[in-house]
C-alpha cells in the first residue's frame, strides 16, 4: 500500500538512541483511513522533489486533535547520513509525502535497530575503571598513536617543556 499526502514537515530530531521525524497533516488528507492502517508498521518515506532519497522508518503513532493530525516516525538507525540530511533540509516546509508499506516486518526492524545501536561491551569495576571486552575491529590507543606518527598528522612534539608556548 502506498499513499501520498500533503503535510507540513514539522521536525526531525536525533539523539543517542533514536531519530524521529514528525509531520503535521491538515485538510482532507488527515481523514484518510490508510493512515490508521499503516500505524505501527514499517514504512518507506519519500518527499516529492528529493529523487532517490528515502527513509525506512517505523510509523510510531498518528494522533489527532481539533486542528491537525500528527504523524510520528522512528527512522531506521542505519539510514545514510546523506539521506537524513536531505530530509532535514526540508524541515519546516510543506511537502508531498509518500508513505509506502515496507516488506520488512516490525520485529525485523526492531532487531536491526538493536544491532545498529549495539555499543562497546565491558564491565564497570567498583573503583570506577572499565574493563572493555576485546573486539577485533577496535583499535588500541597504541595502534592509534602509531598510525598518527606514521601519517605525520599535527605538529611535532617539543623535546622539553621549555619549548611549550605557555
Amino acid at each position: 500500500m502506498q499513499i501520498q499526502i500533503k503535510a507540513h514537515f514539522n521536525k526531525q530530531t536525533k539523539d543517542s538512541k533514536k531519530e524521529q521525524v514528525q509531520f503535521y497533516v491538515t485538510g482532507e488528507d488527515e481523514k484518510r483511513p490508510e493512515l490508521n492502517q499503516l500505524t505501527r508498521e514499517v514504512v518507506i518515506l519519500q518527499i516529492e522533489g528529493l529523487d532517490g532519497v528515502e527513509l525506512t522508518a517505523e510509523f510510531k503513532k498518528c494522533s489527532k486533535d481539533s486542528k491537525k493530525t500528527v504523524l510520528e516516525f522512528e527512522v531506521k538507525g542505519d539510514s545514510s547520513a546523506a539521506q537524513t540530511f536531505e530530509f532535514y533540509k526540508m524541515a519546516g516546509s510543506d511537502v508531498l509525502l509518500s508513505i509506502t508499506e515496507s516488506q520488512m516486518d516490525i520485529d525485523e526492524f526492531r532487531e536491526q535497530q538493536e544491532q545498529y545501536r549495539e555499543g562497546v561491551r565491558g564491565k564497570i569495576n567498583q573503583d570506577g575503571t572499565v574493563d572493555v571486552v576485546d573486539d577485533e575491529n577496535q583499535l588500541t590507543i597504541d595502534e592509534v598513536a602509531a598510525s598518527e606518527e606514521a601519517d605525520g598528522d599535527g605538529p611535532p612534539m617539543p623535546d622539553n617543556e621549555d619549548d611549550l608556548p605557555f
